[in-house]
């Protein structure tokens, strides 16, 4: 259910040395040890993975007889009339699959008269409240109409052809678990296809999660020297004793932590090669690229399914290479970046902004 719509002075220069910010001023500290928007998705030429403008209307008159997905009969007469919605407002078969998607994860695809607990004055296909921005009842139980509400929310999220499918409906709805729709995604691209008729690249099963509909990515900010901004979000932790200004052994935040939004890329800050990309303790899952000369970076948190590249693999600067997350030791979405000159360990925040990237 949506809410907004539904219930549910003191800088050193470029040194190869971490810097702590002490009493206004940066101090370097050397740690020893090894570590145990603008921008639009690119995934193959948007025509091909119906990425914008390329969405398919159905005819309600020649609906599959039998289930689709354990949806049938008039559930699938109103994925058709969502998909329709989409398709004269100019979206994508993305977009139209995401609707489905929705509507699949608020009613089961079928028009509620009642609402729940936490919106006891939600109704329709989208379990939309009765709160100015949906229309009136009357619009909120016409699948067409509600749909069509939808469907004008949700084209205003920003970049959403390069976030989760999940991500883009919790937006749209502001419901209360940014993941819940995800397991609805597999059924809504069989009752897409199904309805289509025809195979439809720009939509496959398992991809629930995926910023775009393959293994989709989104290019990153470069610096002339090819230097790339790792995430976007505010700095929320930097190197250093979460607890003292001074460094403790024990208690060391080897990195800085950035706030980005769950499931928003991550770029490889550099070329380089991968060295390992998987599970990692404390991390959830990790990646760590070897940028020659000694130079290493680490990004942590991601879930599994957040994890774009493989061991082996060569990327560029800017490149993306996983999707933010909140495993492991984790109490919010969030990347946390580390940088390594052999087992020295540099603060990244005034490294990269001596190198033209400015975090945060």
């Amino acid at each position: 259910m949506s809410e907004a719509g539904n219930s549910s002075g003191c800088l050193l220069g470029l040194a190869l040395v971490p810097l702590l910010m002490m009493g206004g001023c940066i101090a370097p500290i050397v740690f020893l040890g090894g570590i145990p928007e603008a921008a639009q998705a690119t995934c193959g030429g948007s025509a091909a993975l119906g990425i914008s403008g390329d969405g398919i209307s159905i005819d309600t008159d020649d609906i599959p007889s039998g289930s689709v997905a354990g949806y049938s009969g008039e559930q699938l007469v109103n994925a058709a009339l969502i998909m329709n919605a989409g398709e004269a407002l100019g979206l994508s078969v993305r977009d139209q699959t995401i609707g489905v998607m929705t509507a699949m994860g608020e009613s089961s695809l079928k028009v509620i008269d009642y609402g729940d607990a936490a919106g006891p004055d939600s109704r329709g296909l989208f379990q939309q409240r009765a709160n100015g921005a949906w229309g009136s009842y009357e619009d909120r139980m016409d699948p067409t109409t509600s749909a069509t509400n939808f469907f004008k929310a949700m084209m205003e999220v920003e970049g959403r052809d390069s976030l989760a499918p999940t991500i883009v409906a919790h937006r749209t709805q502001v419901n209360a678990d940014p993941n819940h729709y995800t397991k609805f995604w597999d059924g809504a691209v069989k009752v897409v296809k199904a309805l289509a008729g025809v195979d439809l690249p720009g939509v496959q099963e398992g991809t629930g999660q995926s910023t775009c509909n393959d293994v989709a990515t989104v290019p990153g900010e470069v610096s002339p020297d090819g230097w790339a901004l790792p995430a976007k979000g505010p700095i929320t932790s930097m190197p250093g004793s979460r607890n003292s200004p001074t460094v403790g052994a024990s208690t060391n935040h080897r990195g800085v932590d950035i706030g980005a939004a769950c499931d928003s890329p991550i770029w490889a800050v550099q070329d380089g090669t991968v060295v390992a990309a998987g599970p990692a303790s404390g991390f959830g899952h990790w990646v760590k690229i070897d940028h020659g000369g000694g130079m290493t970076s680490v990004y942590g948190h991601m879930y599994a399914n957040g994890l774009l590249v493989k061991t082996g693999d060569k990327v560029k600067g800017g490149d993306q290479i996983a999707r933010v997350g909140s495993d492991g030791f984790s109490t919010g979405c969030h990347l946390h970046l580390e940088l390594w000159n052999g087992e020295q360990l540099l603060n990244p925040v005034y490294y990269l902004e001596e190198a033209g990237i400015s975090l945060g």
